[in-house]
C-alpha cells in the first residue's frame, strides 16, 4: 500500500494546478503490470487512447510478473497485465480471477554481443543455444526476479537439462528486463528478452546486442489482462478493469496496438493475429 500512497502524493504534486472546470477527478483504476510493456512504451501510447474517451484514470506499477501478483492478491491492483500463463493459471486457480484473456504476443529472443563467441548464431533450439553459452565460457546475465521472462528462461534450462545456479559465468541482475539488458551490453554478454523491449531499448539507447536465436516454438510471448476479484479489493474498480480488458481486446485497442512501433519496426502484435479471431 506504501508504493501506491507514494505515488498519490506525487500526483496530488503534479496536479495542483489542475483547472476547476475539468470536473471531478476521473475513476482511478490500478494495474500491476510487467515490465516489458512499460520499458517499450508500449503503455505511454496504449493508455491515453483509453483513457481520453472514459472517466478512467489507471496508475500502474510495473515489476516482474510475480511481484505484480503479488500485488493482487495484497489487495493493490485492479487489474493485472503479465505473460507468465503458468503464473496466471495459479492465480485463477486460487479464486482470484476468473480467467486469463490474451491480447496481444510477441516473442522472446537470445541476444547477445555481434561476435557472437558462444557461436549460437542461428541455431534452432534456444535450449541448445542456452547450454553453448555456458559451455563455452561466456557470460550469460539472467533478470533473475521471477518476472514472466525469468520464469521462461528456467524452464529452456530444464528443457536443456541444465542448473544454471552457481556456474561459472551464470549471473542475476535482479532487475527489469531494460536493465538487464544494459547490463549485458556492458559485459558483452547474452541474455533472454522479449523482443518489444529490446528494439525499443536499439532504438533509444543504441545497445548493439543482436539477435542470435529465434523463432522456437518455446519462444512465443502471450500477454494477458486478468480482472482482479473484488473480494481482494473491496472498493476497487472493477468496472474500470473490464473497461479496459474489453478495450485491449476490441478492434480499436487491437488496432492500436498493432500500429505501436519503435525504429519502423512493430513491437507487439494483436492476439487476433494469433488466435484467427
Amino acid at each position: 500500500m506504501q508504493r501506491w500512497l507514494a505515488l498519490l502524493a506525487i500526483l496530488a504534486l503534479v496536479g495542483c494546478g489542475k483547472d476547476p472546470q475539468q470536473g471531478p477527478p476521473a475513476r482511478i483504476l490500478r494495474m500491476a503490470t510487467t515490465t516489458s510493456v512499460a520499458d517499450s512504451g508500449l503503455l505511454g501510447d496504449l493508455l491515453p487512447r483509453f483513457e481520453k474517451a472514459r472517466d478512467v484514470k489507471v496508475e500502474y506499477i510495473a515489476v516482474g510478473t510475480g511481484q505484480a501478483i503479488k500485488l493482487a492478491e495484497s489487495g493493490e491492483a485492479d487489474l493485472l497485465m503479465v505473460h507468465s500463463p503458468k503464473d496466471e493459471e495459479a492465480f485463477i486457480a486460487k479464486g482470484f480471477a476468473t480467467e486469463r484473456r490474451p491480447f496481444a504476443f510477441n516473442d522472446f529472443v537470445l541476444v547477445g554481443p555481434p561476435d557472437d563467441p558462444a557461436g549460437i548464431r542461428g541455431m534452432k533450439e534456444v535450449s541448445k543455444a542456452l547450454a553453448q553459452v555456458l559451455a563455452r565460457g561466456q557470460e550469460f546475465y539472467s533478470r533473475g526476479d521471477k518476472s514472466g521472462t525469468h520464469r521462461r528462461e528456467q524452464d529452456l534450462w530444464k528443457a536443456a537439462g541444465v542448473d544454471p545456479a552457481g556456474r561459472p559465468g551464470y549471473f542475476e541482475a535482479g532487475a527489469g528486463m531494460g536493465v538487464t539488458l544494459n547490463v549485458a551490453y556492458e559485459k558483452r554478454a547474452y541474455t533472454l528478452t522479449d523482443r518489444g523491449t529490446l528494439l525499443s531499448y536499439k532504438a533509444k539507447r543504441k545497445i548493439d546486442l543482436e539477435v542470435l536465436v529465434e523463432g522456437d516454438k518455446a519462444l512465443l510471448n502471450v500477454y494477458s489482462v486478468l480482472c482482479v476479484s473484488p473480494k481482494l479489493r473491496p472498493g476497487g474498480q472493477p468496472e474500470a478493469a473490464k473497461e479496459l480488458a474489453d478495450w485491449l481486446l476490441s478492434p480499436e485497442g487491437q488496432k492500436a496496438i498493432a500500429s505501436y512501433q519503435a525504429d519502423g519496426q512493430t513491437l507487439f502484435h494483436p492476439i487476433a493475429e494469433l488466435t484467427g479471431r
